[in-house]
């Protein structure tokens, strides 16, 4: 292929994600549930790291929106938004099925929900490989040994519960 030349391009209607040859682009919300001094986290079987509760923002649809919908779709509960607490832009390699050795580039707005002062939740959803995903509250304490993605939930979580400004991650592990 040419540099003049972009390849095919794939949409995935109805998220705002797109592939243009060996590069995948996807504009997703999430979002930071903490009760009882622990994190809510999700994975798959087949995942080797944990992940947030979220997923991609639809065509048309505000990050909030997408959030909330998220929440409710993947733990049976309606939280409320706190504030938006991050704006990441991660770069990393896929290695998981259907993005094996793209370049992968993710706009994330991560929401802080507000607490509801209890656990209780119920996974129904399913992740990205059609695999039933699990729900695990992680005490903050252990959060920094979990295996989670983006590496900014392990090691900045401190200053995102604290803060009241919004920050901006480049999480570039590509």
């Amino acid at each position: 292929m040419s540099e003049n030349e972009i390849g095919e391009i794939k949409v995935g209607y109805p998220d705002c994600c797109f592939s243009v040859g060996s590069n995948w682009f996807r504009y997703r919300a999430a979002a930071i549930i903490i009760e009882d001094n622990s994190f809510l986290a999700i994975k798959t079987k087949s995942s080797p790291h944990f992940y947030t509760v979220g997923g991609g923002v639809h065509m048309n649809e505000i990050a909030d929106e997408c959030v909330l919908r998220e929440v409710k779709e993947e733990t049976g509960v309606d939280y409320e938004i706190d504030r938006l607490a991050v704006i990441c832009e991660n770069f990393f390699v896929g290695k998981e099925i259907g993005l094996q050795d793209l370049k992968c580039h993710v706009i994330e707005f991560y929401y802080l929900m507000k607490s509801r002062g209890n656990k209780d939740v119920k996974s129904g959803s399913y992740g990205w490989t059609r695999e039933k995903e699990e729900l695990q509250w992680i005490p903050l304490d252990k959060l920094r040994e979990t295996n989670i993605k983006p590496d900014f939930l392990r090691t900045r979580i401190d200053e995102i519960l604290e803060g009241k400004n919004l920050l901006h991650i480049i999480n570039d592990e590509r």
